[in-house]
């Protein structure tokens, strides 16, 4: 579901003049990050030149491309340079032109996409674990951008995954069960989705999430696929799922927490109802498994409105 447009090039991030050999290179282009958000110009990154990029708060070394692009040749080297306020408004000063992953990123060729997914997650990392986690000491980053070191304990920090569980459960007529979150627009519907905890299986996850937000106990989960998920930093595991024969007509019911209400959907229902429904995003991995349910692409409300 998700696809691998860089090569992180790992063995080039102990060069301690990795930035430096990095500029040389005229073709070197830069995402810029200010506050999570970047450029898009025209439907696609505004990735600049070494020329064009100020002085940021950091880089990371993203990798090479291995997909061509615009004049964006196969192994152009990709760096991720998040900015201050005053280096964000040099480069850009009208923010309405600054745009979230969530907002726009459907909109995005897929090679694009998947670079500021990438961009946004680093971020993420860097900017929540400036201290280490164990003596609180301030730590620098090393290895282009993907550790940090905590100088007074020589403890090494690498970028961290966290693991949900995303499912799409199905009963006996195979309808799909989608659920709504009290905080979300009116009429937005999603599958349901949950972190994985200490030492548990992924489909022990899928059990006791589905359990804990629908009241249903779930069987026969069936891995499909992954995405990375930048919001912080988190691998979004999908799986199918069915209702358990043991379940009884009382036993769904919304955890209230997360989750305020649930209803099953058959395909004729979510599609005769579709341009109605905010679904999650097409950049999302819930709107793929939607739609593998569905057995076809589908139109929502979600798109309409953008």
């Amino acid at each position: 579901m998700a696809q691998a447009v860089l090569d992180r090039d790992a063995d080039a991030r102990d060069n301690a003049e990795l930035f430096d050999s990095l500029w040389l290179e005229a073709d070197t282009r830069i995402i810029v990050l200010h506050k999570g958000k970047t450029l898009i110009r025209d439907g696609h990154l505004a990735l600049l030149s070494t020329e064009q990029a100020t002085a940021g708060k950091y880089r990371v070394y993203l990798g090479r491309t291995t997909i061509a692009l615009g004049d964006q040749r196969v192994g152009t080297a990709i760096v991720l340079s998040v900015l201050t306020d005053n280096a964000a408004k040099a480069i850009e000063p009208d923010e309405t032109k600054w745009h979230e992953l969530r907002k726009s990123g459907a909109g995005l060729h897929p090679r694009d996409a998947a670079v500021f997914t990438q961009a946004l997650a680093i971020h993420n990392w860097h900017e929540t674990h400036q201290h280490c986690p164990n003596c609180g000491t301030i730590t620098v980053m090393q290895q282009g951008g993907w550790s940090r070191l905590c100088i007074s304990e020589d403890r090494e920090l690498f970028p961290r995954t966290d693991a949900a569980v995303i499912v799409s459960i199905t009963d006996d007529q195979d309808r799909l069960l989608l659920g709504t979150q009290g905080s979300w627009d009116q009429n937005r519907w999603s599958i349901l989705a949950g972190f994985v905890e200490a030492a548990e299986s992924l489909e022990a996850a899928v059990i006791r999430e589905m359990k804990e937000e629908s009241g249903l106990l779930v069987t026969n989960p069936v891995y499909l696929g992954s995405q990375s998920w930048p919001y912080p930093y988190s691998l979004m595991l999908g799986f199918s799922a069915r209702v358990d024969s043991t379940n009884s007509a009382e036993s769904i019911r919304p955890d209230g927490i997360e989750i305020a209400k649930l209803r099953w959907f058959s395909r004729e229902e979510l599609k005769a109802e579709a341009k109605n429904i905010l679904l999650p995003s097409k950049i999302s991995i819930a709107r793929s498994l939607i739609e593998h349910w569905l057995g076809e692409e589908i139109v929502s409300a979600t798109e309409l409105a953008s």
